[in-house]
């Protein structure tokens, strides 16, 4: 007969992502991990195998509030240019801007690095890019050329503003984006 499980898997994977937020993948070691979740390590071999399939558990999590999160605002943001720009900000809070573009970093190799975490990672991308293309055009061939440009000038922008941080990060990066936007 199966244990019951103390703590959800879902609550272990939060409290980790937080604890990788600061050590980064590579500090997340099994000891560490298992004195933050308030279980034992056998616990966390004995549900995630490894430590490098509890760090890929926990990145699939993330991955899976982000998409969440991108479709949240998909469904809820107008069909229009402004609707793009506002669908953006949604996925960049201001109070984490900081953290994501210095700690995230570390995250984001990770995600490279491991071809799962990888495949997840260009799912949400061509998912964002779908959601802002059709905020931009009508016709599919420039609604996909406009929403990479869009996403990628999001992502550059965030990372400039990370080397300057004169302005808050949503003022930085809406400028960015509705310059771009105006020039369509």
């Amino acid at each position: 007969m199966p244990r019951h499980k103390t703590i959800p898997d879902e609550q272990v994977l939060d409290t980790l992502f937080e604890l990788m937020m600061q050590t980064g993948p590579d500090g997340l070691t099994l000891a560490r991990a298992a004195q933050a979740a308030g279980l034992s390590a056998a616990t966390l071999v004995q549900r995630y195998g490894n430590r490098e399939r509890l760090v890929e558990a926990i990145l699939l999590q993330a991955w899976d509030r982000l998409d969440a999160q991108t479709q949240a605002a998909d469904n809820e943001e107008d069909l229009s240019p402004e609707g793009a720009v506002k669908l953006l900000l949604r996925l960049m809070p201001p109070d984490t801007a900081e953290r994501n573009a210095s700690d995230g970093l570390l995250l984001l190799r990770e995600d490279i690095r491991n071809p799962k975490l990888r495949a997840r990672g260009a799912a949400w991308g061509q998912a964002l890019v779908s959601a802002l293309g059709r905020r931009l055009s009508t016709d599919k061939r420039e609604a996909d050329l406009l929403g990479w440009q869009m996403a990628t000038l999001w992502q550059g922008a965030h990372t400039w503003w990370a080397f300057n941080q004169s302005v808050p990060a949503d003022r930085a990066i809406r400028q960015a984006l509705e310059a771009w936007v105006r020039r369509l």
